[in-house]
């Protein structure tokens, strides 16, 4: 089943069978080792099977072959003898107390020696005969297919569910184990307690067999002899195994105050090397995890509830999180360090009241109809949760950031969370975790449900920077995550969306912002956009510019149910916005085509609609026309925008049209008087008559600073006379981390060596910065900045 991919193209594989059998909730019993740097113990997978998930995984009846369908009926194994010796049988460290959902007194928010190596598995398939068969259809085998690399299997085995004290309370079959699993995942969502009470009880229910395995480059594979169909597969089974200090998923790490700490950092392969999973996004699952660590360390996740440690042992603590909401698994996050939680000096009661938290167990939640997801205790059906404008949040962050974080992060949360309500309405989630990351987390921020990583880049300068940054991940709550995604290649559902929200609450944050002012910011941020998407496509492969790669095949899965993420592999897509600024740019157009109180009062409509979902591009823009009079449509049509906009490289149309009809807003038109000014100054020669008037510099917002440099980054030389004074006049080594990148650039390009101090910070502290900017022509300019640090 090993998919040899095309170099040239990099595409990621998603190995799941999810077309055969779904998983439905992961229980994970981990243990982080800092000295070894591995996390390791069990992971408990609860299945449900069926024909019913065909229509879940395409769009449409029409499938087409992928390479991992094709490679899985073809390959045969090889004999594998290797004896399993010298291998250290793993005992749960974990007892049913560990899993003990919190009661009344507990807020609820609501490769060692002896493993198995992927390259040299001794997994018992030792018959060059069996030939596997991922359906239900064959005469041979029924073969599990999770997605799984840089992991060391150790063992995997059916989990005898029957003998559990008490599992006859609510079974007709207590004695059938799959029987039993499917009305565990089958209990109503009103049971959701008592459903996470006993899928904890159940993974720690005794083994009853071992299962054949398999592991190749990008896939663990499971069978049962014997067992010929999915339905008969045991659903639930249990794996044991370890990370791998160079696993792709987690990073392990110092923090800025040089402790150690681990945490996933959003990898191009998703979870596959923290656990085996199903990472198609149709497998929505729920999950429960407890990790175990050093006391000293700080566990934090993408769960729903505000977990507490629990003392196990001297020096060792236990932290358990769980979520209710089916999400992909992709979705999970975990990190852990030595982090230190930010408080407010002064926190008023009106505060603690707006932020009161509602649980699933307390809510009076409405079952019947409203929603169109899946069962879940959903937000969206409980009155009070969708009054609710600011939800409960924390920050945690390294010691030796505590204070700008109070400064700077900790008073924008609120008003940004606000805002995001007073647009799209009921915050999905019930709480939120920020965490200040490690200065090496490649990007300015990243999104999970309940947790939100910020670079520490956003702490400096300006509240804006931070702001906007943080309005961004907020939105990712609705778009990214509650609804998501059904191919991975249309990013621009995720990435789109949350840019073109982040300006609107972001004005919206601005209490003291008139509206006039806040559509003036607004215009000064698409000119940058503007800029940036010229720039990237400048700059690189036509085919990396389509926000719909795969066209009418979007949205197709084989058989299986196995697919391929076009480019997901590319290194080249990091450096890439490309779906972030096309994206936004439709967005906005099809905004002001409405109307803003037309498009958000759609938006919110939307939003109800989709939540906890997966969507594809037409399955908005079907919603959208159809909301919008014929007579306004204007040729207005999902087929000419997938042309005009999602299917095409380049500029669209569109686009074109309206910014060459566009008039510069009166912040942009300064920023141009300002440019004159400068080229003025640096024409000068060192001295000056007499009679000529000093230049009049004018106060410049951050933004504008950028806009400016950019320009100015355009002059073929300028003088150090002329950058000494830029520098001074504008405190640029003291603005935020985008004004300083421009600044940067400036001082490598002219080789303005009194300020190669400013580079040197820059590269050391702004790691994030250096790879979220785009295009060849930027990295370009980043090789640049390599080379004078070189040169300091």
């Amino acid at each position: 089943m090993d998919i040899k991919l095309d170099p040239s193209r990099d595409d990621l594989p998603l190995m799941a069978n999810t077309s055969h059998i779904l998983v439905k909730h992961y229980v994970l019993d981990l243990d982080v080792d800092f000295e070894s740097q591995i996390i390791e113990g069990t992971i408990v997978l609860f299945f449900e099977s069926g024909n019913k998930f065909k229509k879940q995984s395409s769009s449409t009846e029409e499938t087409y072959p992928s390479e991992s369908n094709e490679a899985c009926k073809l390959r045969t194994p090889e004999p594998c003898h290797i004896p399993v010796t010298n291998t250290r049988t793993v005992s749960s460290k974990m007892g049913y107390n560990d899993f003990v959902i919190c009661g009344k007194g507990e807020k609820d928010t609501s490769g060692k020696d002896g493993n198995h190596d992927n390259q040299e598995q001794a997994s018992g398939i030792s018959s060059s005969k069996y030939c596997c068969d991922t359906g239900n259809h064959g005469s041979e085998d029924f073969l599990l297919v999770l997605d799984c690399c840089d992991l060391s299997v150790l063992k995997v085995e059916e989990v005898d569910v029957a003998a559990v004290p008490g599992i006859e309370k609510f079974t007709r079959s207590p004695k059938l184990r799959n029987q039993i699993v499917r009305e565990l995942v089958a209990l109503p969502a009103d049971r959701w307690r008592e459903q996470l009470d006993y899928y904890a009880r159940c993974s720690q229910a005794p083994g009853c067999g071992e299962l054949l395995f398999d592991i190749d480059t990008w896939s663990l594979q499971i069978r049962k002899t014997g067992v010929q169909t999915a339905t008969d597969f045991p659903h639930a089974i249990r794996i044991q195994y370890t990370t791998k200090p160079q696993g792709r998923s987690v990073t392990w790490t110092s923090d800025q105050s040089g402790r150690p700490c681990v945490y996933t950092m959003g990898s191009p392969i998703n979870n596959r090397a923290l656990f085996p999973c199903q990472e198609p996004p149709v497998a929505m699952s729920t999950w429960q995890a407890t990790v175990r660590a050093a006391a000293s360390f700080v566990v934090l996740m993408s769960g729903e509830n505000s977990a507490k440690p629990t003392q196990l042992r001297e020096g060792c603590s236990s932290w358990h999180y769980y979520v209710t909401m089916p999400m992909p698994a992709s979705t999970f996050t975990i990190a852990v360090g030595s982090w230190t939680e930010v408080k407010p000096e002064i926190c008023s009661s009106n505060d603690l009241a707006t932020e009161r938290s509602f649980s699933p167990f307390e809510a009076d939640f409405r079952y019947v109809g409203g929603c169109g997801h899946m069962e879940y205790p959903c937000r969206f059906q409980n009155a009070s949760a969708t009054t609710q404008e600011i939800i409960p949040h924390r920050v945690f962050a390294p010691v030796c950031l505590k204070g700008a974080c109070q400064e700077t992060l900790l008073p924008l949360i609120p008003p940004c969370l606000s805002a995001a309500h007073s647009v799209l309405g009921t915050h999905p989630f019930s709480r939120l975790d920020v965490l200040l990351v490690p200065a090496n987390f490649p990007s300015l921020g990243m999104a999970s449900p309940h947790l939100v990583f910020l670079s520490q880049s956003t702490l400096t300068g300006m509240s804006q920077f931070c702001g906007t940054r943080l309005c961004h991940e907020i939105a990712h709550a609705w778009f990214g995550l509650a609804i998501g995604a059904r191919d991975w290649t249309e990013e621009w559902l995720s990435e789109g969306f949350a840019t073109h929200l982040e300006d609107v609450f972001w004005a919206k944050a601005q209490q003291q912002l008139a509206p006039h002012e806040a559509q003036e910011q607004r215009e000064l941020r698409a000119c940058l956009r503007w800029r940036r998407l010229q720039d990237e496509v400048r700059n690189s492969p036509e085919d990396m510019q389509v926000l719909r790669p795969n066209k009418e095949k979007t949205g197709h899965v084989s058989d299986s149910g196995s697919s391929v993420i076009k480019h997901g592999l590319n290194p080249d897509k990091v450096f890439m916005q490309v779906h972030y600024l096309k994206g936004y740019f439709l967005l906005r157009f099809l905004a002001r085509r409405l109307g803003d109180d037309t498009y958000f009062s759609f938006l919110r409509k939307f939003v109800h609609t989709f939540h906890g979902q997966l969507i594809l591009s037409q399955d908005f823009l079907q919603m959208l026309l159809e909301s919008i009079p014929e007579e306004r449509r204007l040729e207005l049509s999902v087929e000419n925008i997938f042309q005009d906009w999602l299917e095409s490289s380049g500029i669209p149309q569109p686009l074109q049209r309206e910014r060459l009809a566009g008039a510069e807003c009166g912040l942009v038109r300064q920023v141009s008087a300002e440019v004159a000014k400068w080229v003025r100054v640096n024409r000068r020669p060192r001295k000056r008559k007499r009679k000529e008037t000093e230049e009049v510099l004018e106060k410049l917002l951050p933004d504008q600073l950028v806009l400016l440099l950019e320009h100015l980054l355009e002059q073929r030389t300028m003088n150090p006379r002329t950058l000494q004074r830029l520098e001074r006049t504008y405190h640029l080594s003291e603005q935020d981390a985008e004004v300083r990148h421009r600044w940067c650039e400036l001082v490598v390009k002219h080789k303005y060596t009194e300020a190669y101090r400013n580079v040197e910070r820059f590269l050391q502290e702004d790691q994030g910065l250096c790879n979220f900017q785009t295009s060849k022509s930027v990295r370009n300019k980043h090789r640049l900045c390599t080379q004078a640090r070189g040169d300091t």
